[in-house]
């Protein structure tokens, strides 16, 4: 697989009620190993943002996770902890793959446009990438040119905070909520959304971070934050 910003679907998400902090509230926990391809980026044990596996050395995230605090406060680098569910354990499943490179989006410039990345992943130890299995598969690419139809459920998981004020997630853990139309995100969201990359999504509760996938599991957008 040639794996470029436009092999995938670079879109990015925006909230019906607008930015907060990263978080999945209100959602539920997640059964144990349901999304193989889901991805913990962490700075040393601490989770910091959550990422896709889209190959077997590549993970999907947003371009500012590059820049998150403790990153910047730290000189160890940034690890894609793959096979997780519960990622305060050591759990048998998981695997620790080092972040060898940062692709941000070539047009990324810190603002909501383009906040898409990839991670090229490398195990220094073992010298090889990840080893596929039942706790460790990329997700499914959508076919190029593949259109997200408006009003369609969509699911949103990932470690983020459960409350305001709270710590993060320590367990995987998922809600569900529906494309708008593009017409309905403009008239919201007004000059901070582009039709052209961007879908938003409406629910009750606030949320962050993380990817959002169609029911069938295919790899439909990064997101850069939720509200």
């Amino acid at each position: 697989m040639n794996v470029t910003f436009w092999a995938i679907v670079s879109l990015q998400l925006l909230s019906f009620t607008g930015a907060s902090d990263s978080g999945i509230v209100g959602g539920k926990e997640a059964k144990p190993h349901s999304r193989p391809y889901m991805a913990s980026l962490q700075v040393g044990k601490n989770h910091t943002c959550g990422g896709i596996l889209i190959r077997q050395d590549f993970v999907l995230t947003s371009a500012h996770c590059k820049h998150c605090p403790l990153f910047s406060l730290r000189s160890a680098g940034m690890t894609a902890v793959l096979g997780a569910h519960n990622i305060s354990r050591q759990e048998a499943s998981q695997q620790r793959m080092e972040v060898a490179k940062f692709i941000p989006h070539p047009q990324y410039t810190g603002e909501f446009d383009y906040d898409v990345m990839l991670l090229k992943l490398h195990c220094s130890q073992l010298k090889r990438a990840a080893v596929l299995n039942k706790y460790v598969r990329p997700i499914e690419l959508p076919k190029k040119g593949g259109r997200i139809r408006d009003h369609l459920r969509c699911a949103v998981a990932g470690w983020g905070q459960t409350g305001e004020d709270q710590p993060t997630s320590k367990v995987l853990k998922e809600a569900t909520e529906q494309t708008l139309s593009r017409f309905k995100c403009k008239d919201i969201w007004q000059q901070h959304f582009n039709g052209t990359q961007m879908i938003c999504t409406k629910f009750d509760r606030k949320k962050g971070e993380f990817a959002r996938e169609t029911p069938a599991d295919r790899c439909s957008a990064a997101t850069s934050f939720g509200g």
